[in-house]
């Protein structure tokens, strides 16, 4: 679609048939604008590994969107692996969002032959060669993990060597965070493009306990206005609105390389950003 900037939706894998319906009418509404393509999400130690699978099948054979599956290595042998990766290159899927995955409760860090997700895109880079487009996750406000803030650039930096050709970043809320990810990257020698990862707010107290444990900073200014507005949800979403379109548009006159929308499985906030920054079709 775009050839300077791409722009993306992610989505995460349902439980239930009614879920699934939703998920893929969301899909269709959100393909209307063209995105570059879709990711689905692949749970703690391979927990929604079936559930992936079939949606990113579905979203690339029946929406006509390029689909990019999570495949994490934690909890997976290689041949688990191979197996999912000749399914997808069989499927025709060109790219993959490579990630060392959550833990599930009670799993130890020795689970699987792959430890760390540099060692996943070396895997797969040695299996399938260049068949794929190779995404990695990066974190401007630093893992949640991680020891410091130099190591979680390492990390990084290993990530990018080891065969990634771009990134998407956990969301924030602080476009300067980014700015001196990006920096940084560029210091050490790496310039493979980092799209932010954008979230739109639509309930805060949801927010503010995902945020929480994934690592992601709320600004003070931007928690104290979305308390104050209680239960008022239309204020909520309103001001969010707006603060995350304001955001965009820093990042995107920053010279961000696109955009990569957290739906949440719904089509409407991250729409009302996309035409707020009036972003190609």
């Amino acid at each position: 679609m775009s050839q300077d900037r791409r722009y993306s939706f992610e989505f995460f894998p349902t439980k239930t048939d009614a879920g699934h319906e939703k998920l893929l009418a969301t899909a269709r509404q959100l393909a209307t604008y063209n995105p570059d393509f879709f990711s689905c999400t692949y749970g703690a130690g391979g927990s929604t590994r079936d559930r992936t699978l079939n949606t990113v099948l579905q979203l690339e054979s029946e929406v006509k969107i390029p689909a990019a599956p999570h495949l994490s290595c934690v909890g997976d042998s290689k041949d688990d692996l191979r197996g999912l990766l000749n399914e997808y290159k069989a499927a025709g899927i060109k790219r993959i969002v490579a990630l060392r995955g959550d833990l599930p409760s009670g799993m130890g860090m020795t689970s699987g032959e792959l430890r760390h997700a540099n060692e996943l895109v070396e895997f797969i880079r040695e299996e399938t060669g260049n068949h794929f487009h190779i995404e990695v996750a990066a974190y401007p406000e630093m893992h949640p993990q991680a020891r410091n803030y130099e190591d979680d650039l390492a990390n990084f930096v290993r990530k990018a060597r080891a065969g990634a050709d771009s990134a998407i970043t956990q969301y924030f809320f602080n476009a300067d965070s980014y700015f001196y990810f990006v920096d940084r990257l560029q210091a050490l020698g790496v310039d493979i493009p980092v799209v932010p990862g954008i979230m739109p707010i639509t309930n805060y107290s949801k927010l503010a306990r995902f945020s929480d444990a994934c690592g992601a900073e709320i600004p003070r200014w931007i928690r104290k206005q979305l308390e104050a507005y209680g239960d008022d949800s239309q204020s909520i979403q309103r001001f969010g609105e707006q603060v995350v379109t304001d955001m965009c548009e820093r990042l995107l006159q920053g010279g961000a390389p696109g955009l990569h929308f957290y739906s949440m499985n719904q089509a409407e906030p991250s729409l009302a950003i996309w035409n707020n920054l009036k972003l190609p079709r």
